[in-house]
């Protein structure tokens, strides 16, 4: 896909490579961070947020920033990784960040004008780098989760080896399978500004587990639908064989198909981002109608 949208006047970046967090922590805080690398390695950076959210609600965010800073948890090493200077450096640092700072600005461009259209106010979201671990609104961030939106502080995270592990752990090649990445967590920003994260969780308070996962399939087919409808309104940069990269990316990290490798059967009571099909079904409904009202995934089947 042909993105140069990149304006380092224009964008909201920060850079957490290369710096030392706090870690471990007491409690049950500590433990629910020891989890979250297992639980994003299973379920993907959907199943990090939904955890984060429970816990929340249950054991109360406020409390998450005392657990990460300090009181005697171990300190990981700095990352070999660097950090950019600014937010042209940090873009620039690689091309897999000049990759995810074109898709992020490309995808604000796209939403920004959508939500001007709908006589919507629309709130920028931020773009943050960090090698192996780091730190969010949300809590901890590791590499083992993936990349992930965190509705606390409105950022989305990635560590970019992930576009690594994306083409030879998920055969998901190419630079669109990269953007859909991007697209697909800033279609969690756009459920979070409009209130459907938010409805998501309530369902998963008040309901059972299952009902929980079923709500949380539907919010991340939703997202996958909102990257279709980004990948729509720019048409016209799409390149031949863009279609099938995305398609792959969404084929390969199905429940099903995760499932399938680590345990060798399915459940599909514990999914919670969508079979392989869905996915690729609702990231090309987006793309065929370019319309946001088409990605109702809350109403009737899946």
């Amino acid at each position: 896909m042909r993105l140069d949208d990149f304006d380092p006047n224009d964008i909201n970046v920060e850079d957490q490579r290369g710096q030392s967090f706090g870690g471990g922590g007491g409690g049950g805080g500590g433990l629910l961070f020891g989890l979250l690398p297992l639980i994003g390695s299973r379920f993907g950076c959907g199943g990090i947020v939904v955890v984060l959210l429970l816990f929340a609600v249950f054991g109360g965010l406020g409390n998450l920033g005392g657990m990460l800073g300090g009181g005697g948890g171990q300190v990981s090493a700095p990352t070999s990784q660097r950090a950019g200077t600014d937010v042209a450096s940090s873009c620039n640092l690689t091309p897999q960040s000049k990759a995810a700072c074109n898709a992020f600005q490309s995808a604000e461009n796209t939403w920004t004008a959508l939500f001007e259209k709908a006589g919507q106010r629309f709130q920028e979201p931020k773009l943050v780098f960090f090698g192996g671990s780091g730190k969010s609104g949300c809590g901890a961030a590791q590499a083992a989760m993936g990349p992930f939106y965190c509705p606390t502080d409105q950022g989305i995270y990635l560590d970019t080896s992930f576009f690594d592990e994306l083409a030879t752990r998920f055969g998901a090649k190419g630079d669109f399978a990269q953007d859909y990445v991007i697209a697909h967590e800033f279609g969690h920003h756009i459920q979070n500004l409009l209130g459907t994260s938010d409805q998501v969780q309530q369902i998963q308070r008040r309901g059972s587990e299952t009902e929980g996962n079923a709500a949380s399939v539907r919010l991340e087919l939703q997202a996958d639908c909102y990257a279709g409808v980004w990948a729509a309104q720019n048409r016209s940069r799409m390149e031949p064989g863009d279609l099938e990269e995305g398609l792959t990316a969404a084929q390969a990290i199905g429940d099903d198909t995760l499932q399938k490798q680590s345990q060798g059967r399915v459940v599909p009571d514990s999914f919670t981002h969508g079979t392989s099909a869905q996915r690729q079904a609702w990231l090309q409904r987006g793309l065929t109608t370019g319309d946001p009202a088409q990605c109702d995934t809350f109403s009737g089947a899946i």
